[in-house]
């Protein structure tokens, strides 16, 4: 088997934290992400001079990238990736017993107020940003690199700074764009425009798919590798309107690069509750066990994310605490009004205890965070066929419903191993909170098992583990060139990609043309939690302005008006069964989302240290001024970041 990222870490630890020190001294701290630190101990002139540091740098770079789904702070709070889905189709916050949820985000979310975890991804894009930076502005110095292998060091750089410019620009749309470690300070900063710094990564992107190796040419998986910078330039050619040399890239990664699909069977077959939750093996089922993403027999994954159990790689995620529904709350009961499916440990609750109703460590103890909205769990199903579709199957153990589960109280006689309902014989309903508590949900994407919770024999929880990710895997590269082909005016050959994705779920129902919204449902289905789905959805609304092509409603769109008229906030607004309906309320907020709120605001923290400068201001925020001056070419931007004469 190869060797992973782990093996390196440990290796790199010392090195690591005197690296740390240096990072330091860059712009992208947390409360003052444009200001120097110029008290560090440490400076990268002293770290960063040969192939060990370097590698510490990118180490550090690869760790960073995974969290944005694991930050280990907010796991059992909101994993950062969840924000980002509160912006999108397919979810909202839930957890309604939190007076500070974030449901109205058209009048909550100001350059002040940036709840949940907003203001994480600016912080730790640019922290992410930072590390890219020092070992770009480094690696020529270092001396035991000959040139190609510098290129190699260089065009992972590149990848790293590209993959977190493309979330800011699609998040928070024009930024300051940061190349450069500071010499000296500089609170002058100004934010450049969206299409320049997508330029700049685009071509940064050209080289890198130059230089970096193919992963079958390399002994460490985890690494960023040629197919990974390849996936990334699909998304940059899209950005910048250059959808043919998408096609083109694309045709390479998926017939020249050594990917396939994953039709069958493979790795290791994990069945671990089969008395309480039996699993009919199935390749759905196998491609999302986390054992079985970086091994060689899988041909899918172009990028994965190393993150063991028990490793100084591994970060729990707590996946089911944040996502599943809160089925063994109080609010919900029998039809004779006791609690319907409680929490027992083997040992502690032996009286109780029955090993085929184990739903903890079976599914997990979820509380909800956020919920998925009705197209995520019916909608996405039912507007096209799902007959075999094993991405929505609860008959091999795949797809999970709170009414699948059994009553599991022995005490309670009459409903006792009885299928859960939500309504009673007279049709009052038997939940409290249908928000939080009753709702159905991917089991095969967010079963990551904790050996820890699932071990212990006293634990009557079951939060989730660490578990190794995915990045990249060639199922997105077929929808990438299915968008790519639409904007390019070929809904055939859009539609033959989309197949191609559905056949190996064993969808029945196929295409012969599809619109940009059946491709945007089929990334839905596919890769939930996977994708950033605020950030693509943000993404693929400009480049459909840039396309001038119409959206599955008959709708165009234009670049330059997206904050009050874009297709993300068409879908939403139809999709999403929460916003701007005016029924559901949480604690007295009613949930809401604003055609502005494409673009997340410039934090105000963010604007107040430039000092001599003025960032942008997205409009709909306070702040606002059409009259600051953005930097239009990016060779501007960086410019102005070298020490002035």
């Amino acid at each position: 088997m190869k060797k992973t990222l782990q093996t390196i870490f440990n290796k790199k630890a010392a090195v690591a934290v005197v690296l740390a020190g240096a990072l330091t001294s860059q712009t992208g701290c947390t409360k003052e992400f444009l200001s120097p630190d110029p008290t560090s101990f440490y400076t990268p002139d002293g770290t960063l001079i040969n192939k060990a540091g370097l590698d510490a740098a990118l180490a550090t770079a690869d760790r960073h990238l995974r969290t944005y789904w694991t930050y280990y702070t907010y796991q059992d709070l909101s994993l950062p990736i969840s924000t980002d889905y509160m912006f999108s189709d397919m979810a909202v916050a839930s957890k309604t017993d939190d007076g500070n949820i974030l449901a109205d985000i058209a009048t909550r979310v100001t350059p002040t107020d940036m709840p949940e975890r907003m203001m994480w991804f600016w912080d730790e894009t640019y922290n992410g940003i930072k590390y890219a930076n020092t070992v770009i502005n480094y690696v020529g110095g270092a001396t035991d690199l000959d040139e190609a292998t510098r290129n190699v060091y260089l065009g992972r750089a590149y990848f790293h700074r590209a993959i977190r410019y493309m979330d800011l620009v699609f998040k928070f749309k024009d930024v300051p764009l940061i190349t450069q470690l500071l010499k000296q300070p500089k609170v002058d900063y100004k934010s450049t425009k969206r299409e320049a710094i997508l330029q700049m990564i685009t071509g940064e992107m050209e080289k890198a798919v130059e230089w970096v190796p193919e992963q079958k040419n390399m002994s460490l998986v985890g690494l960023v590798n040629k197919g990974a910078c390849r996936q990334l330039l699909i998304k940059c050619y899209m950005a910048t309107g250059q959808f043919q040399k998408a096609v083109d890239q694309a045709n390479i990664l998926i017939d020249q690069s050594g990917y396939s699909l994953m039709t069958g069977n493979f790795g290791t077959f994990i069945n671990p509750y089969p008395q309480t939750w039996p699993i009919t093996r199935n390749v759905i089922w196998d491609l999302h066990r986390p054992e079985n993403k970086g091994i060689a027999a899988n041909k899918e994954t172009i990028l994965m994310m190393v993150n063991r159990n028990g490793t100084d790689a591994g970060t729990k995620m707590n996946s089911m605490r944040n996502w599943l529904p809160w089925f063994d709350a109080a609010g919900t009961t029998t039809p004779d009004g006791k609690n319907q499916a409680l929490r027992y440990a083997a040992t502690s609750n032996a009286t109780y205890f029955r090993p085929m109703y184990d739903y903890t460590h079976a599914l997990g103890r979820g509380i909800a965070h956020i919920r998925p909205t009705y197209m995520a769990t019916n909608e996405l199903w039912t507007n096209i066929s799902d007959a075999g579709d094993l991405r929505h199957n609860s008959t091999v153990g795949n797809w999970a419903r709170v009414d699948s589960l059994k009553y599991n109280d022995p005490a309670n006689a009459t409903w006792f191993g009885k299928n859960l309902r939500l309504y009673g014989a007279t049709g009052n309903i038997l939940c409290n909170d249908t928000i939080r508590q009753w709702f159905d949900w991917p089991h095969y994407k967010y079963y990551i098992e904790d050996p820890l919770e699932t071990g212990n024999a006293n634990e009557a929880n079951h939060r989730g583990g660490a578990g190794d990710l995915y990045c990249y895997r060639l199922a997105e590269t077929y929808l990438l060139r299915a968008e790519a082909q639409f904007y390019l005016g070929k809904p055939d050959l859009a539609a033959a990609d989309v197949n191609k994705v559905r056949q190996r779920a064993g969808c029945t129902q196929l295409f012969t043309s599809v619109s940009i919204g059946d491709i945007m449902d089929e990334r839905a289905r596919e890769l939930n939690m996977e994708e950033w789905r605020f950030a693509e959805l943000s993404r693929v609304s400009y480049c459909l302005a840039l396309s001038g092509k119409a959206d599955e409603w008959g709708n165009t769109y234009a670049v330059a008006d997206l904050a009050t008229k874009s297709y993300w906030f068409n879908r939403v607004s139809r999709y999403n069964n929460y916003y701007n309906k005016g029924k559901a309320v949480v604690k007295g907020r009613a949930y809401t989302i604003g055609a502005h709120n494409i673009n997340w605001p410039i934090p105000n923290g963010a604007i107040q240290a430039t000092g001599g400068g003025k960032l942008w201001q997205n409009q709909g925020y306070s702040g606002y001024d059409p009259a600051v001056v953005r930097w239009e070419k990016w060779e501007d931007a960086v410019a102005d970041e070298l020490p002035k004469k």
